[in-house]
């Protein structure tokens, strides 16, 4: 292959991340520490149909992007968030599944002294195969062992790395040598870009159930709101008619006013037993009374019985 300058790659770079954002109005900004060149492989196979993945520089990525502002304003939403060793995804599908196939490629890899640890890590107890003369080691980092068959046996789960802190030496010599991998490193969603807004990825996990019991509940705790200060809006007209509705009905029904919607009242205050009498009984299941039926029958097919065997008794006395 013929390699080219760096003008040219430049501008060749600035036209594929132009032509990729006016194709595609759907970008994930994913962070790719500790992704090896194999693993974005893998990321890029599982991506192919349905994604494009772009890495560069922050300082061209900005400059570009920059420079066709003019055409698009909106991308101005996505400056602050190219920081750090950060990449494109775009695509023109379902954010959901995009997001998933990213995720599922993780690799687990092992504790390395300086790295940052991304969650928590914790030793179980048990038997670790490892022979006394490691006693010390475990020692100097307070974890209560004991030997067992001339193996060390941890007594207790230790808390040995906390999510956020940096890896010590100590602590990743002792995950390798238990052969532990307690890490997996894949991309990770910083921020969603669609159709000119950026919002978090866990929007991505709300669901149409989600949003209209959530404006659900808003539109109740307006309806409270102004019907506890007497302003009245739309969410709360309907219970204050409602409210005044009620009140009338009481009037009518204390004096001689009356109206279509309080005839009934007034009609029960004046003959409680008619609408006692129209209300339908409820008739006993039809299986409870067959099973009944049966328990009387068996207790006189006892009784004949009993009876029966009496007489006998009296004739061979």
């Amino acid at each position: 292959m013929v390699k080219t300058d760096r003008r040219t790659w430049k501008s060749q770079y600035f036209t594929r991340l132009l032509s990729l954002v006016e194709e595609f109005p759907k970008v994930l900004v994913v962070t790719v520490d500790n992704v090896g060149s194999k693993q974005m492989q893998q990321i890029r196979i599982s991506l192919r149909g349905h994604g494009e993945i772009l890495m560069g520089k922050n300082t061209l990525i900005r400059k570009c992007l920059r420079g066709h502002l003019e055409k698009n304003p909106n991308l101005e939403r996505l400056m602050p968030w190219i920081r750090g060793n950060v990449g494109f995804v775009f695509t023109k599908d379902d954010l959901r599944s995009v997001r998933d196939r990213i995720l599922a490629n993780k690799v687990k890899a092992p504790a390395k002294a300086g790295a940052l640890a991304p969650i928590d890590v914790w030793v179980p107890a048990g038997n670790t195969s490892m022979g006394p003369e490691k006693t010390s080691f475990f020692q100097a980092l307070a974890i209560p062992t004991k030997i067992a068959r001339g193996t060390i046996e941890i007594l207790n789960d230790v808390h040995l790395i906390k999510k956020g802190d940096k890896v010590g030496a100590s602590e990743a010599t002792l995950l390798n040598m238990l052969n532990v991998s307690p890490f997996s490193y894949g991309l990770i969603l910083k921020q969603v870009y669609e159709d000119g807004f950026c919002y978090e990825p866990a929007v991505l996990d709300v669901s149409l159930d989600d949003l209209r019991s959530r404006f659900i509940a808003g539109v109740r705790n307006v309806a409270a709101v102004s019907l506890q200060i007497g302003y009245p809006t739309l969410a709360s007209v309907p219970h204050s008619l409602a409210n005044g509705l009620k009140k009338l009905i009481a009037v009518a029904a204390a004096t001689d006013i009356s109206f279509p919607a309080a005839e009934r009242s007034k009609a029960f205050l004046a003959n409680p037993n008619a609408f006692a009498a129209a209300a339908p009984v409820k008739a006993a299941p039809v299986k409870e009374e067959k099973k009944a039926e049966k328990k009387v029958e068996k207790v006189e097919e006892k009784k004949e019985e009993s009876e029966g065997e009496g007489g006998f008794g009296d004739l061979f006395g």
